[in-house]
């Protein structure tokens, strides 16, 4: 089983947060896969599910920084045994600029309490980040990250994500299904 996450903040009010692009591009990566069916929420795990095949799509409803537990239960369902090599976390990266992505793994940004938590839950960071770059204050640093994260995508900021995912997806793709 794979286990694909995006991570991001429950609620129509986070809906276009930089903070949320991991849902943005969880969403975009099941239309490119042309994945069947939807996601629903279970009230269980606090996360919202789409199973197709060997790939399990995951988005934690639980807020950013509390998103391993509902990750965790969600995946120990499936696969007590699971291996962290079948764990793709996309997410936010403010040590990236805004249209531009990483893939490694078990490297993540400096620091990002999403991934703080569900480090502590997986008990490792040895899974795949999908860093998607969402910085655009062009080296301004007086808005806190914390803050910032939280602020809407400006239409540009908006476009050079979308002009990039294509790429991203088709990256996101080969890596899955190997």
């Amino acid at each position: 089983m794979k286990y694909i996450i995006g991570l991001g903040n429950p609620g129509t009010e986070y809906q276009k947060n930089r903070h949320n692009v991991g849902f943005m591009i969880l969403d975009k990566l099941v239309e490119f896969l042309k994945v069947s069916g939807e996601f629903t929420y279970n009230k269980k795990f606090k996360a919202e599910v789409l199973k197709s095949g060997d790939y399990l799509f995951i988005k934690p409803m639980d807020f950013m920084n509390n998103s391993g537990q509902a990750t965790r239960a969600v995946i120990d369902f499936y696969e007590k045994n699971f291996n962290l090599a079948d764990v793709f976390v996309m997410h936010d990266d403010l040590d990236i600029e805004v249209g531009q992505f990483k893939i490694q793994q078990g490297k993540g940004p400096k620091v990002h309490n999403g991934l703080i938590d569900l480090n502590k839950h997986l008990n490792s960071e040895n899974y795949w980040h999908i860093r998607i770059g969402v910085d655009g204050r062009g080296g301004d640093r007086s808005i806190p990250g914390s803050s910032y994260v939280l602020s809407n995508f400006n239409v540009e900021e908006k476009e050079m994500i979308d002009s990039n995912s294509e790429k991203l997806l088709a990256e996101i793709k080969v890596l899955i299904e190997n």
